[in-house]
């Protein structure tokens, strides 16, 4: 199913490098996620032997207890996440209201590419001082559904062939690209890549598609 592009920017019908994720608006929900996603990496970088980690895990129990007592009904939280239309603000990978997620922008380009660049830390680690293969793939894959949407189509992942050509390195600038390639019927093929500020390409992806989506709670 095609994409209106009324509601959403697509190539051609938006400006070259508009902004295709959801950014942080400054809302409590925006800051506290962030808050928390300091929280992980501090986590892992503090010393274990000096932090007074019994006090943080009280104050952290608190306040979890304090959010779970305000959090409605799974289906209902389910309807108010998909509400309306556009970018969503809580995926894994682009997602300000998600504190796993880096988050990662990305920008539609006139060539068809989105892309963006991000810098992954010690909650994204698989070997030493570099990015967990998974995560790697996690990145890849959204990045290649939002370059769909980009080029006026949806789908869901039938198909991701990943091929790891360098370890992805923790701690420096990494740009991730995707771009719709083919179009056969509900068949639809991305590729896509990370890469280093150099250019090196550490993984690629060429992944495909069925014109398939999963309805909306209501």
């Amino acid at each position: 199913m095609s994409q209106d592009p009324a509601k959403h920017p697509t190539v051609g019908n938006a400006p070259d490098g508009i902004v295709l994720t959801s950014a942080p608006n400054g809302e409590p929900v925006d800051q506290a996620t962030a808050a928390a996603r300091r929280v992980v990496d501090a986590l892992l970088r503090t010393d274990r032997t000096n932090a007074n980690l019994h006090r943080v895990a009280e104050e952290l129990n608190g306040i979890a207890e304090h959010l779970e007592e305000h959090a409605p009904e799974v289906a209902d939280r389910l309807i108010d996440m998909w509400h309306g239309e556009g970018v969503t603000r809580h995926d894994p990978v682009t997602g300000p209201e998600n504190a796993i997620a880096p988050p990662l922008t990305l920008a539609g380009r006139d060539d068809g590419y989105v892309e963006g660049d991000v810098t992954l830390t010690f909650p994204y680690q698989g070997p030493p001082g570099h990015v967990h293969g998974g995560v790697a793939a996690l990145l890849l894959d959204h990045t290649l559904g939002v370059a769909n949407a980009w080029s006026g189509r949806s789908g869901a992942t039938a198909q991701l062939n990943v091929r790891y050509h360098a370890p992805t390195p923790l701690f420096e600038p990494l740009t991730i690209r995707g771009r719709l390639t083919e179009e056969n019927g509900r068949k639809i093929t991305t590729v896509g890549d990370i890469r280093t500020a150099d250019g090196t390409v550490c993984v690629s992806v060429e992944a495909l598609f069925i014109d398939k989506t999963v309805p909306r709670p209501r």
